[in-house]
């Protein structure tokens, strides 16, 4: 059990959320001090913090938990979906000063400070939840130290403050050079016990500096802010792989000999990384290869799709998804805030999976060729395994062109 007494908590410091439209919500400071500004979105998770702050699709976001008690649990390693928290800020009902568990390495409060996560807590967050479910996902800015004598200059620092679809963020969460993955299969994952999923390390090392295993299909991963648990994914279904920056083009993967090519998830709008279609479109065509949420996004694009924002997202482990093919219904899990306009395809594409709440287009794939697309996450991390079935067909589709 692992205990921590914080500073901000200690002595209620106040703090502010402002979104842009000028509502604003008052509470307590917490994680570290400062001020934060993003796209303030909400998550309906009731567990899987550690994830979900460590998503690189979070980057550039406030993400508010619907789940009223966050952090009792605490912070565990072998949890993390990257190596550091990637939300811009937090907003909580409440944080949890007790970490209640034997796999916690460090509170919750302690973990948002070490990683200079701006934090507000004691928010009305149904209230916050329903404004952005009725007026949709907007800029926002957590202060701490101010109050609603603020409001007016924050809104004003607001309106001049770049908008989150208006910005590249590739380049803040993706490697920046070509890496092996190493995956470690040492430690059974106490949370994936149902699954045989362990919580393998992932690590990336120079290319050539430890031997890898040639017999295995080798996978090149292009990364826009790619997840661990994509990575342990892959490894369970047999790959080797190379990680590989987003700005890598089609001559460049295709130097590397894959035998298959995975577009990874992200932060932003895929309309602002258009000069990337040409490669994908270029790469798509000569490789087995499938996209996961951003990733499918741009193969979309790719293919001559367009994409729209969703008034507020879809964020959270409950999402309802049918495959068309199979007439199965399996729940999801989701993180993202644009999707692709049905009408917009060719006749080159599939649609194969439908979103059963709004009817968003959840998957493709192409007639011909092996391209396959899904918007939710299949390698869920946290959420339920339903949709992991989705690496069984790559890996069937690399494995026939091999």
């Amino acid at each position: 059990m692992v205990v921590d007494s914080t500073r901000s908590n200690d002595r209620k410091q106040p703090a502010i959320l402002v979104l842009e439209d000028g509502s604003h919500f008052e509470g307590i400071a917490a994680g570290a001090p400062g001020k934060t500004i993003g796209e303030a979105v909400f998550n309906t998770s009731m567990s899987g913090y550690q994830e979900i702050l460590t998503d690189p699709s979070y980057r550039g976001q406030l993400l508010t938990f619907t789940m009223p008690h966050i952090g009792n649990y605490g912070v565990s390693g072998a949890d993390r979906e990257s190596m550091a928290i990637q939300a811009s800020g937090l907003i909580v009902r409440s944080i949890s000063r007790m970490a209640s568990n034997y796999r916690s390495e460090i509170s919750f409060i302690k973990w948002l400070e070490d990683n200079g996560t701006v934090a507000i807590s004691e928010v009305d967050t149904r209230a916050l939840t329903r404004h952005i479910r009725d007026k949709g996902v907007m800029m926002g800015a957590i202060v701490h130290g101010a109050g609603a004598a603020d409001v007016a200059a924050i809104v004003a620092e607001l309106r001049d403050y770049p908008d989150y679809g208006n910005e590249d963020m590739i380049a803040r969460v993706a490697c920046e050079q070509p890496m092996s993955v190493v995956v470690s299969q040492d430690a059974l994952c106490e949370t994936q016990l149902a699954t045989g999923l362990r919580a393998a390390e992932v690590r990336l090392v120079a290319l050539g500096s430890e031997p890898v295993a040639t017999e295995r299909p080798h996978v090149v991963v292009v990364d826009f802010g790619v997840k661990q648990s994509i990575l342990r994914c892959l490894d369970r279904s047999g790959f080797r792989m190379t990680l590989v920056p987003a700005s890598y083009g089609a001559e460049q993967i295709a130097a590397l000999k894959p035998d298959g090519v995975l577009y990874s998830n992200g932060p932003g709008d895929p309309a602002v990384l258009d000069h990337h279609l040409a490669s994908i479109r270029q790469t798509s065509m000569s490789h087995p290869t499938l996209g996961i949420c951003l990733g499918h996004q741009l193969l979309a694009r790719a293919h001559g799709a367009s994409t729209f924002k969703l008034p507020f997202g879809h964020r959270g482990p409950n999402q309802p998804v049918m495959n068309l093919a199979r007439k199965t219904v399996c729940m999801t899990s989701q993180n993202h805030g644009y999707a692709v306009d049905p009408t917009s395809f060719s006749q080159d594409v599939v649609i194969t999976h439908v979103n059963l709440n709004d009817q968003t287009i959840e998957g493709f794939r192409h007639r011909t060729l092996p391209i396959f697309a899904v918007q939710y996450h299949p390698e869920a991390g946290p959420g339920p395994h339903d949709a992991d079935d989705c690496f069984d067909d790559f890996a069937a589709a690399v494995r026939a062109n091999l």
